[in-house]
């Protein structure tokens, strides 16, 4: 079942309060931190919008979190069938990708995985750990995996419990050009 950008925007409402991870932040704080640093890049609405809903599986399943229960919760994948039928890919493949792309970038990018957040560190090696050379190749010929990686870096700087990003309201407008281009992908 597809949910309505209002849901969504619901879900945050009555979620999004919840710790997210082992950070200072909070679930929304980090979408908006999220999104706020794709839109300053000048990304596509949809990507704005993937960055904005990148890890809405987390508040769709009610779950002890991964680095508490030792096992990686899949969040990427939770979400996807509740964003089906509503986005694109452009905005459904980032999502799917952004943990595989943390996994790229230790492996493409020696200072890469010094620079993540402790928490972060713990959730990569739930997640399978570093790519291998083969496997980061596999991931990069995948279409959309540049838009993963982009995703996967403003992830890793939105979690400033000082940083005062754009409210929800803000990107209701981003999320519906994104929903409707992926209502016009469903009519042809």
């Amino acid at each position: 079942m597809a949910l309505k950008v209002e849901e969504i925007t619901a879900l945050f409402q009555e979620r999004g309060a919840v710790q997210y991870g082992g950070e200072a932040i909070n679930q929304l704080q980090h979408a908006l931190q999220c999104a706020h640093l794709a839109k300053r890049s000048g990304a596509s609405s949809e990507l704005v919008a993937a960055a904005l809903l990148h890890d809405l599986g987390h508040l769709l399943v009610q779950r002890e979190p991964a680095k508490q229960s030792g096992v990686d919760d899949l969040h990427q994948f939770m979400a996807l069938p509740f964003l089906r039928g509503v986005f694109t890919d452009a905005v459904l493949e980032p999502i799917r990708m952004h943990v595989d792309a943390k996994r790229y970038l230790c492996q493409a990018d020696s200072a890469y995985h010094a620079s993540l957040s402790p928490a972060s560190q713990r959730s990569l090696a739930l997640q399978g750990g570093p790519f291998s050379g083969e496997e980061a190749a596999t991931f990069m010929a995948q279409a959309f995996a540049a838009d993963a990686v982009a995703l996967r870096r403003w992830d890793d700087h939105a979690k400033d419990p000082a940083a005062t990003p754009p409210g929800w309201d803000h990107y209701l407008d981003v999320l519906e050009q994104a929903a409707s281009a992926g209502l016009a992908d469903a009519v042809r």
